[in-house]
Order: structure tokens, then C-alpha cells, then sequence
């Protein structure tokens, strides 16, 4: 029923009702990140923001902002994603909108995140936690603990990282009526943070379990996502084989979808695996590829990648 219920929202923002339409668009989240329906979610998005712009709503164009937040932050777009998600927590601070003013810092958090700016990324989770909090939304606090677990994770906070994961994966579980998707992203969360203390096996159990629900969901996005952490446990388990098949599925569930930053993470892993197993020649065609895509996208990881084309590291990998 995708494309109804998003041209629903586009038609209820041309005549007047921009304020049920992002709230439409709100309840329809899923639909930004499947891969299939990105694209006219964010089309949905962007006609309802000027619809609610020209109208003054600023509760309407601030949710319906934060929408287009998530759906630039899903497909790479994370230049735009900050924009919006500026411009979002604006609107939700005009119209003091508790939902705007706690989803546009967790998306803050996560673009922040992804761009290595950790102190920034807490500082907006931290907010989105709170705000959260004070509006009584249990979801959301689960969503900006998880979130902030993998802050933790990537400045070495490992255990905290665990435990921040399982709160929000607890929340999840007193309350999983409809929030199933949801409970596989906090199991997503918890695996990575189990896999950063070395707990690999729990690690795999949680993402396995993540894998299983995004599949049937077809949240391709999400689905191709666990399957490239897989491919990172079994690289740390020293099972180059697999992790160089996870990490091939993973580049075919996401074929067009998810941004190219996304895809050079995956061939870098790739690039490992198959280092692993000896296939150097084809190791370095993938760290090429993403390097190339580093290097267009102005990336930090650039620079990891140019350490794996060293002839030193190559014969290593192998």
C-alpha cells in the first residue's frame, strides 16, 4: 500500500492538512529506509516541508523535516541530512515540538556519528535522550541509548557501549506491539557494541537475530547493513571465507541503496576477506573502488584504505 499511502500525504499537503500529513509520514518511517519506497518517500517528504512552509506551520514543516533528515541520512546523502536536520530542530524549537525537538538531535547524533565527529555526536544523543525522556517516549529513548551505545563503541567505551545497547533493547522488549523493526535495530546496536568487547559469539546471536527480522521486513537497507557486520565479526574470528561472503551479500542486497559510503565500507571488508583467502589481485580491486569513493566523498577512511593498498599490508592480509 506504499505508494497510496505517500501520495495520501503528498494530496493532504496540497489542500491544507500539511499537519496530518507529516504526521502521516511519521507513521510510514520504514518506507524512507526499505530501498524501494526511498525515493517517493522523499518525495512525499519534500512536498509536505513546502506545503508546510507556505502555511507557516512550523510543527508540520519541522516534523516533516526530520523525515527528510532520515531519508538523506539513509542513502549517503549526509551533507543534506545536516541541513535538514538543522533546520528541523529550529522548527521544533519555534512550535516547541517534543517530537521534533528530540527526533532532530538523534539524527544529528547519528549523522555525526557516521562523519567520525564523536564529542558531537554525544552531545546531540545526549540531548535527543533527554528530550525523550521529558516527552515520556519510551521508543525514542531506546532509540537515541542505542544509538549512543555506537558512540561509545567507536571511543572505546566498550562496556558502557554493552550496556547502554541493552537498555535500549529492554525498552524495546516491555513494549514490542508494533515495534518489531525497532527491536532489531537495538539488537543491531547490541552486536556491534558485544563484537567491540570481544564477545563474539553473543555478538553473532544478536545480529543474526537483527538479520532475520530485516529480511522479513524487507528492510533491504537494514538487512544488507547486519549482513556486512557479520562479514566484520567473522573477520575478527579470523574466518576470512565468511566474512568474504557476508560482505558479498551484503553489496548485493544493496545494490543501489544505502549510498556509496556505505558501499566502500562494504569493499573494504570485502577487500579483507579476500585477502584473507589469498585473493590479493581482487582484495585490491575492491580497496580501489573504495578508495575512490572515500576520496570523492572528502572521507577520513581514505585514509585506511590507502594503508591496505601498501604492498606491506597486502602481503600481510594474504
Amino acid at each position: 500500500e506504499s505508494s497510496g499511502l505517500l501520495a495520501c500525504a503528498r494530496q493532504s499537503a496540497g489542500i491544507g492538512m500539511a499537519r496530518r500529513a507529516s504526521d502521516l509520514l511519521m507513521a510510514a518511517v520504514d518506507l524512507g529506509e526499505s530501498g524501494a519506497n526511498s525515493h517517493q518517500f522523499a518525495t512525499a517528504a519534500t512536498a509536505v516541508s513546502e506545503a508546510a512552509e507556505a502555511a507557516g506551520d512550523a510543527q508540520a514543516e519541522g516534523r516533516a523535516r526530520t523525515m527528510l533528515t532520515h531519508v538523506h541520512s539513509v542513502s549517503g546523502r549526509f551533507a543534506d541530512a545536516e541541513a535538514e536536520s538543522r533546520r528541523a530542530l529550529e522548527l521544533g524549537r519555534l512550535a516547541d515540538d517534543p517530537v521534533s525537538l528530540g527526533q532532530a538531535p538523534n539524527q544529528r547524533g547519528i549523522i555525526a556519528l557516521y562523519e567520525n565527529r564523536h564529542a558531537d555526536a554525544e552531545s546531540h544523543l545526549t540531548e535527543a535522550l533527554a528530550a525523550f525522556r521529558a516527552d515520556g517516549n519510551r521508543p525514542g529513548e531506546a532509540s537515541a541509548l542505542c544509538n549512543l551505545s555506537r558512540v561509545h563503541l567507536a571511543t572505546g567505551r566498550t562496556a558502557s557501549a554493552v550496556d547502554l545497547a541493552q537498555q535500549g533493547v529492554s525498552i524495546y522488549e516491555a513494549d514490542a506491539s508494533g515495534l518489531a523493526l525497532r527491536l532489531a535495530n537495538g539488537k543491531y546496536a547490541l552486536g556491534l557494541a558485544l563484537s567491540g568487547t570481544g564477545q563474539t559469539g553473543r555478538a553473532q546471536d544478536a545480529l543474526t537475530e537483527a538479520m532475520s527480522i530485516f529480511r522479513d521486513s524487507r528492510q533491504q537497507l537494514w538487512h544488507g547493513m547486519t549482513l556486512f557486520r557479520l562479514a566484520q565479526v567473522h573477520l575478527a574470528i579470523r574466518q576470512p571465507a565468511h566474512a568474504a561472503s557476508h560482505a558479498e551479500q551484503a553489496l548485493a542486497v544493496l545494490r543501489g541503496i544505502g549510498g556509496e559510503w556505505r558501499r566502500a565500507n562494504i569493499l573494504t571488508t570485502l577487500g579483507r576477506g579476500l585477502a584473507g583467502i589469498g585473493q590479493t589481485d581482487r582484495a585490491q580491486v575492491c580497496w580501489n573502488e573504495a578508495l575512490s569513493i572515500f576520496e570523492e566523498l572528502s572521507s577520513p577512511e581514505a585514509n585506511s584504505v590507502r594503508n591496505l593498498l601498501r604492498p606491506a599490508s597486502v602481503a600481510q592480509a594474504s
